[in-house]
């Protein structure tokens, strides 16, 4: 059975309360929910992770290097974080960035990626589907 790591980054904890019209209004939990049970019906399991703090979020990632593959919502830290560029470099699982909202229609901050090139790939922009598409492409590659 893979085992995929699913770790999300800042302001994740207040899905289904921030920003309704962009991210749904479903809660981390549910969301949590949604796809570990999809990964059950594929024949994975997920382990989870949240933090808002950049530091957890780099032991989340090193810690994950023995999984089968990685889906990480980095939020904010997509855009500016070299720690965590450097830490899903240094892990020898593949990892899949993922964001809920179409982050290339937002601001113009957001369309720009610090980790984009060390990842495998990107989904963006489908909501809670985003992290379900990640499954599939991880569980196919």
């Amino acid at each position: 059975m893979k085992k995929i790591a699913v770790i999300n980054g800042p302001n994740m904890n207040m899905l289904g309360t921030r920003e309704p019209d962009k991210y749904g209004t479903l809660s981390l939990a549910e969301l949590t929910a949604v796809i570990a049970k999809k990964a059950a019906e594929l024949g994975a399991r997920c382990e989870f992770f949240a933090d808002n703090s950049e530091g957890a979020l780099v032991s989340a990632i090193q810690n994950a290097s023995d999984s089968d593959g990685v889906i990480l919502n980095a939020a904010a830290y997509t855009h500016y974080s070299l720690a965590i560029r450097d830490a899903i470099a240094a892990i020898d699982a593949p990892v899949v960035e993922v964001h809920m909202s179409n982050v290339a229609a937002r601001e113009a901050f957001r369309r720009e990626s610090v980790i984009a090139p060390v990842c495998m790939g990107s989904i963006a922009g489908f909501g809670i589907q985003s992290y379900i598409l990640a499954l599939y492409a991880l569980l196919e590659m």
